[in-house]
């Protein structure tokens, strides 16, 4: 039974299965468009010095670029998760150690946005810049792993 609420409907959503098999590249085209819009909303804000919530969307950008890119090898739905390094697991990529450091720095910016009650530091405007900068790179370098 399709659903009416706000336009929805199964025939269109990436999430359903049509005869049992997933539309792997609808769901790779949904994570990795939306990685870039998070992209650009993480550029908005930090350029407005609102740096915690940038940060909060360049993790978000990363993790559904990560997302992608478990969709194209595994073939199923992503896990629910907001862990980097978890889903860096499941792509089976090496990012390399310098960066996996740098995707732990990001997992604090997802829980601030999360959960109220964690307060990281807030960057300067030069080091949102340079992390900002970093996940541009990340995100084109899992862009072309797909």
């Amino acid at each position: 039974m399709q659903s009416q609420r706000a336009g929805f409907s199964e025939k269109n959503c990436i999430f359903s299965k049509t005869a049992g098999v997933l539309n792997i590249g609808k769901q790779i085209e949904y994570w990795i468009n939306s990685a870039k819009s998070d992209l650009d909303t993480a550029e908005l804000l930090i350029r407005e010095s609102r740096y915690i919530h940038g940060l909060f969307f360049c993790h978000l950008a990363i993790e559904k670029a990560f997302k992608a890119h478990v969709v194209k090898i595994s073939g199923q739905i992503p896990p629910k998760t907001h862990n980097l390094v978890y889903l860096l697991d499941l792509t089976r990529m090496d990012i390399g150690r310098n960066d996996e450091d740098f995707l732990g720095i990001l997992m604090k910016y997802q829980l601030e946005g999360r959960y109220p009650d964690y307060n990281p530091v807030i960057p300067t405007e030069e080091k949102a810049n340079v992390y900002l900068n970093k996940t541009k790179e990340i995100l084109i370098w899992i862009e072309r792993k797909l």
